[in-house]
């Protein structure tokens, strides 16, 4: 986004979280705020309702990967001049600026400045594993604009608002992720979905996590009637699973331009118990999100995991956003 406000003439000042902003805006650091929503600390709603309540001097535009209708009129409500969806689109920009009178203001031009360019030696090539690491914060703005989909198409499924996390990135040994995985798989009510899925250069496993609780909360929303047995429970199951992982991958397949080929959705207790052969230092990228129902105590976890033999190919893609 900043490269893409390059030609205008400002200058800009970051912050990293909600509270951040705050204290550049009272310090009087900008006249005009491009705003996310899922910040640690502050989220976008909290900051938009503190400037509301100070009256701070700032015009605010909301950037953000959470597509929900209700999203969107819950900014403008808060005060936000307009919704601008990631990943960022300059001719919306263009047009959102232009219809509040501000891009006449950014258009004028600016005293040129020369800047010396002195020629860097070439910056060693990093190891597929550290590039990673270095990407990570890329990664999870990935899987923001991602889960941004998903949550829409949830959210108009269960005629609800959904409330989004900050996406969780690591990067995990496969021992430690067996580990976890184990530990949450021995609670006899969870119910596990997983999926694979392929690209050019890239394959995983997506997987849906839900308790029997939940599955309850989330059939009285898709105004089941009647009552719940296992073969309903499991249709339910896997028609979220379909929604979140397909919508979540064809968000990702849109940024990184490819497309995902996914496998059938499966019951993890369908599967064979197998014992494991790979090497428990090999190394998968994991992208956890957590959405949750408002007014509702359900969470419904999911977790995208990409094989290191993934890794150079996801780092190529990601490197040229």
């Amino acid at each position: 986004m900043e490269r893409a406000l390059a030609q205008w003439n400002l200058d800009i000042t970051h912050a990293t979280q909600g509270l951040e902003a705050l204290e550049a805006v009272r310090a009087g650091k900008g006249e005009l705020l491009f705003l996310d929503l899922n910040m640690p600390l502050l989220d976008g709603y909290e900051v938009l309702e503190r400037i509301r309540r100070e009256d701070l001097p700032i015009l605010t535009l909301v950037v953000s990967g959470d597509i929900q209708p209700e999203a969107r009129e819950r900014v403008r409500q808060l005060g936000a001049l307009d919704f601008i969806r990631k990943p960022i689109d300059m001719e919306q920009l263009r047009q959102s600026l232009r219809a509040f009178g501000l891009l006449e203001e950014l258009e004028r031009p600016a005293a040129a400045v020369t800047v010396p360019v002195t020629a860097a030696p070439p910056a060693p090539a990093p190891g597929v594993i550290s590039e990673t690491l270095s990407l990570q914060e890329h990664y999870q703005e990935l899987a923001n604009v991602a889960m941004g989909q998903a949550a829409d198409l949830l959210a108009q499924l269960l005629n609800t608002f959904i409330e989004l996390p900050i996406p969780s990135v690591k990067l995990l040994e496969y021992g430690e992720l067996d580990m976890a995985m184990q530990q949450a798989l021995s609670q006899s009510d969870l119910t596990t979905v997983c999926q694979g899925f392929v690209a050019q250069g890239i394959c995983g496993e997506a997987l849906l996590m839900l308790t029997g609780t939940q599955i309850n909360q989330l059939a009285h929303l898709l105004r089941h009637q009647g009552e719940l047995n296992a073969l309903i429970e499991r249709e339910l199951t896997m028609e979220i699973a379909n929604v979140l992982i397909g919508a979540f991958l064809n968000g990702l397949g849109q940024q990184l331009d490819m497309t995902f080929s996914q496998s059938s959705p499966l019951l993890m207790a369908d599967l064979p118990t197998q014992t494991s052969h790979r090497n428990r230092q090999e190394r998968i990228l994991s992208i956890d999100i957590s959405y949750r129902i408002e007014g509702l105590a359900v969470n419904c976890d999911l977790l995208l995991l990409f094989t290191e033999d993934s890794l150079p190919k996801l780092n190529e893609l990601t490197s040229h956003l």
